[in-house]
């Protein structure tokens, strides 16, 4: 027997990554899938068709749907995608359900089994699966350089025969994944940089990237190794030690997110305003709301001469290798749930039993979801939506 795996191309606006690229094919022939792609479904991520061998092209995104038990996907499946996929259909891929609680809703709904990337439980067997590790190292390795190109002047000392150049000072707030992928590559240009967290565990790998660790006296660890939110004044406390070394950066890469939440807010409008003139911020958790409370998710905002980026996608800026790492992550995670040709999801097994969204008609997953969804929804069904 042979499980009908499909690629979609996918209509995320500025997405251009892609769930398969050629490499991988052949790894996913050997656990008796058959692959589904549709036309054009990597060229963003420069993956043209003629790159893919061991693979059966759709049309379009309606083929691919009726032909595939299990579809592999970069960002969830809108609303209408979702009128698409047939009843028991197991879709794999980030979900997003706090920022599209919506489309969580739609897939219940329509009895989708849903498997959320960014649910992974932490833990050793499921690392390999990572994909928030794989594409947050892709962020931060991105947004020194987009910095680099934002800055007005050189990151690294040079000396000249007309003088000396001093080094551009970074500061990068929150030391995960990104942030110590952002403090490796801005000391590989040449920067002077300082680097703050929550956590004091993370302390010894910021001073083993060569970075100067700040930190609260307090230590903010919580489950996993995230970081928990802070008392009021413990709040208090790190803006008014952060504001000082926000004065003295030239560049600020901020990464600090809170899993489930809305990311919290540690750059403030008096202390961008005591930054030099021609600063750059960076905000890598505009997605969840910023670190900065001038950013603007997708945009850039200029306030008193300093420059504010809040992007909300950078992995797909750098699509060929965010790609690969991605796409190895869901084939890693595919061979839990394929065996010898034939689908089967062991719920016994922590990661598909964590990971789960959506499940026979029940939401699987501690989401408080305001009613006004759940309306605006049933107004979209009404309307010729999901069937």
């Amino acid at each position: 027997m042979t499980v009908a795996i499909g690629i979609p191309k996918g209509s995320t606006p500025g997405e251009s990554r892609v769930a398969l690229v050629p490499s991988l094919t052949e790894k996913y022939v050997k656990l008796g899938a058959e692959l589904l792609l549709e036309h054009g479904a990597g060229e963003a991520a420069a993956f043209p068709d003629e790159l893919y061998e061991h693979v059966t092209f759709c049309e379009n995104l309606a083929e691919l749907s009726e032909r595939a038990a299990v579809m592999l996907s970069v960002q969830p499946p809108n609303i209408e995608e979702i009128q698409l996929l047939h009843e028991g259909q197991v879709v794999v891929g980030y979900m997003n359900p706090h920022r599209h609680p919506e489309y969580a809703l739609a897939m219940r709904d329509r009895n989708i089994t849903g498997f959320a990337m960014e649910l992974l439980p932490r833990i050793t067997r499921a690392q390999s699966m990572d994909a928030l590790t794989s594409q947050a190292a892709v962020a931060g390795y991105k947004a020194v350089l987009i910095a680099a190109n934002m800055l007005g002047r050189f990151l690294p000392m040079l000396t000249t025969p007309a003088g000396t150049i001093r080094p551009a000072k970074v500061l990068v707030i929150g030391a995960g994944v990104a942030g110590l992928q952002a403090i490796a590559t801005a000391k590989r240009l040449g920067a002077i940089v300082e680097a703050y967290d929550v956590r004091k565990a993370t302390a010894e790998q910021v001073k083993s990237l060569g970075a100067r660790f700040v930190g609260l006296e307090v230590d903010a660890t919580a489950d996993g190794g995230y970081a928990r939110e802070l008392t009021a004044e413990e709040r208090e406390t790190e803006k008014s030690m952060l504001a000082d070394h926000i004065a003295s950066a030239e560049v600020v890469i901020t990464t600090a997110a809170i899993p489930g939440r809305d990311a919290p807010k540690l750059i403030f409008k008096e202390a961008v305003e005591r930054m030099k003139y021609g600063s750059v911020i960076i905000d890598l958790a505009a997605a969840t709301g910023g670190n900065c409370e001038l950013t603007v998710p997708g945009d850039e905002v200029v306030h008193a001469g300093i420059r504010i980026l809040g992007p909300t996608n950078i992995p797909a800026l750098l699509p060929v290798d965010a790609s690969e790492l991605y796409a190895r992550n869901l084939l890693n995670f595919v061979t839990l749930i394929v065996k010898e040709g034939e689908l089967v999801l062991d719920w016994e097994d922590p990661i598909i039993h964590g990971s789960v969204l959506t499940h026979q008609r029940e939401l699987h997953y501690e989401l408080s979801i305001p009613a006004t969804y759940e309306g605006a929804l049933k107004q979209t069904l009404a309307q010729g939506g999901v069937k």
